[in-house]
């Protein structure tokens, strides 16, 4: 067994920096009769944590609790804490030992400084410590935000400039992805990228570790966030995957049958565990190395000959010549879900792969699709070198992405890499035929990955060079609606997408977009701007615009009827046709003294007075229920006589 050790693995600077802080501390304070506290635990990590109580140094969690003890040595944990708790330490008169993460203190920095005048949103766990004492930092507000669907659920609109920072720790995959959707979701966004450089490199390293071994090990406390994201980034590429505190949580049984094995450890990871693991894992190796040495006509990857001595619907037992049989699964016969026992009869010939020696009872395990898949796998490797499209059906939606059958061979399409959107159900795709490029491909250790992303951004990119190379301000185009929010709809013009504000939606008032349109309806409306990438889209055609026949219809004198649509203290005002409204000023409602129009009148009622004023540049338009009353008070005075 190969084992291999992360390069990044163990305490990273910001965290060594802490530990060694609070041990010199320690050190200090015994020799001047002092008493030490970190505020919070100063790393996650149990063992560090009673390694430093041994050495006299307490933990206290909270402001309340400054007040109980004597006057000690505070050190403020590398998590970094909020800007109330330095001010409540200083108040009890105890000594501040700052020794927050360098990288935290700069996030510290940028939302004291930003939060005055932007809206800060934090992506990171919310009730982490690190992400506490950002929040404690900022003089608004922030939003806090861990997944996509929080990104979703943030106000469709937000008036200041937005500035983004993150948990130093968080995964930088997603961070990525909600980044991609805020700045998609917004146009004023400014992101200070503030995962710190250590973080990046150990998560890129444990991804590509994790996909090249047959099991992984992430060695960290149970509380610490960085080896939690070590250890889900782990899971995704390698489903061997064990998560441990020490060595006495690690299984060795389990590594028996294992042929490679990957081990890296949180930033908060002692070196001495880490060597633990390590050196114990080397045993294993060394130990199956001399065990092994009689099974020389059998091993990994070997491709034999066989016979079949036993069919059952899910499983074949094979005899290889071998002191134990082999097995091959319906899964490992084939791609396609298959009864064995309609394909498959005692004594047929079969050539098979060994894909394990011993399954940990004693039997070979066996493949047949796998030595089918090698001329598949030719064919993946000259596409791979040209870099021509190649085609496969999506047999799984996993978590991290799609399962796709090319032939009888897997390649996997990471979720991002999926669309050039991001995707919340993947389970729409299974048993779709899809078309995909291959970026990276290696069949040694099983790696075949595709990139159907890249195939829909060129041709999107192809898509929109035409639209813009074609439309102009002013003509009409159609597209279908894509998204419908409260200030707009976007509009898929084939090629890019344009903005149908609620404002040019129509002549008259629009409450709500969302009782207009709806997702999939085709709309046909013109372009009103085009500013770089973005198009302003209107549906107010100035043909349809009725204040081009007002002036006709709404002559000084001419008595009409409409609708009151709001009011305010000096009037009401009446819609007259969609687009046109009027003012019925208060003192125009009645002979008699009117104090407001509420009084009067409320919305939806319908009010029928006399044109008295016509502004056709101000497009403004006055009414009066008083004149009438006076034009029928001379008429019925003139009948009288």
């Amino acid at each position: 067994m190969e084992v291999i050790l992360a390069k990044k693995a163990g305490f990273c600077f910001g965290v060594k920096r802490a530990v060694d802080t609070a041990f010199t501390e320690a050190k200090k304070a015994r020799e001047k009769g002092l008493t030490v506290y970190t505020f919070g635990d100063i790393i996650h990590n149990e063992i560090v944590i009673n390694d430093l109580k041994k050495e006299g140094v307490g933990v206290i969690n909270s402001t309340k609790e400054l007040a109980s003890i004597p006057k000690s040595v505070i050190i403020i944990r590398s998590h970094g804490v909020g800007r109330e708790v330095y001010q409540e330490i200083e108040k009890y008169g105890h000594t501040i030992v700052d020794a927050t993460c360098p990288f935290v203190s700069n996030i510290h920095k940028i939302v004291s400084d930003k939060s005055k005048t932007d809206q800060i949103i934090i992506v990171g766990s919310p009730e982490h410590a690190e992400v506490q004492g950002i929040k404690g930092h900022c003089y608004s507000e922030p939003y806090i935000i861990n997944s996509m669907e929080d990104a979703e659920n943030l106000p469709e609109k937000i008036d200041k400039n937005i500035t983004v920072v993150s948990q130093t720790t968080f995964n930088l995959k997603k961070f990525k992805d909600i980044v991609e959707l805020l700045c998609k979701k917004y146009y004023n966004v400014s992101v200070s990228r503030t995962i710190c450089n250590a973080t990046e490199e150990r998560q890129t390293e444990a991804r590509q570790l994790a996909s090249s071994v047959d099991a992984m090990i992430v060695i960290g406390g149970s509380s610490s966030s960085n080896t939690q994201k070590l250890y889900e980034i782990s899971r995704q590429q390698c489903k061997n995957t064990y998560y441990i505190q020490t060595l006495v949580d690690l299984d060795l049984t389990a590594f028996e049958s294992v042929g490679r094995v990957g081990i890296t450890a949180g930033a908060s990871t002692p070196n001495k565990i880490i060597k633990e693991v390590h050196d114990s894992m080397s045993e294993i190796s060394f130990e199956q190395m001399l065990q092994e040495e009689d099974l020389v006509t059998i091993k990994t990857g070997q491709i034999v000959e066989g016979k079949v001595i036993n069919v059952k619907p899910d499983e074949l037992v094979v005899d290889i010549h071998y002191k134990s049989d082999g097995i091959v699964t319906a899964s490992e016969y084939s791609n396609t879900p298959v009864d064995l026992t309609t394909v498959v009869k005692v004594g047929d010939p079969i050539t098979v792969k060994v894909l394990k020696t011993n399954d940990g009872e004693g039997q070979v395990v066996l493949s047949v699709k796998r030595v089918m898949a090698e001329k598949a796998y030719e064919e993946l490797e000259k596409a791979f070198n040209e870099g021509t499209v190649v085609k496969g059906t999506v047999t799984q939606a996993l978590s991290g992405g799609l399962s796709v059958t090319v032939n009888e061979c897997r390649a996997f399409i990471p979720a991002s890499l999926v669309s050039d959107t991001f995707e919340k159900n993947l389970d729409k795709y299974v048993g779709q035929e899809i078309e995909f490029v291959l970026t990276e491909f290696n069949p040694h250790k099983r790696r075949v990955i595709g990139n159907r992303k890249q195939l829909i951004v060129e041709s999107k990119k192809e898509a929109a060079k035409a639209l813009f190379d074609k439309i102009k301000v002013g003509d009409t185009v159609e597209g279908t609606v894509k998204n419908v929010t409260d200030f707009g709809a976007f509009i898929d013009l084939g090629g890019a997408d344009g903005l149908l504000h609620i404002s040019e939606m129509s002549w008259g008032r629009v409450e709500n977009p969302k009782k207009i349109f709806k997702v999939g309806d085709t709309v046909k409306c013109f372009i009103k701007e085009i500013n770089g990438e973005k198009i302003a889209l209107s549906l107010k055609f100035d043909e349809q615009n009725p204040w081009l026949s007002a002036e006709e219809k709404y002559a000084i004198g001419t008595v009409v009827t409409g609708r009151v649509a709001r009011m305010t203290d000096f009037g009401a005002f009446v819609v007259l046709e969609p687009g046109i409204d009027a003012l019925l000023h208060v003192s125009q409602i009645s002979n008699d003294h009117v104090e407001k129009p509420s009084d009067v009148y409320k919305v939806g009622d319908e009010v029928t007075a006399k044109v008295v004023d016509f502004k056709s540049a101000d497009k403004k338009i006055s009414l009066s229920v008083k004149a009438l009353l006076s034009d029928d008070a001379a008429e019925e005075a003139a009948d009288a006589e």
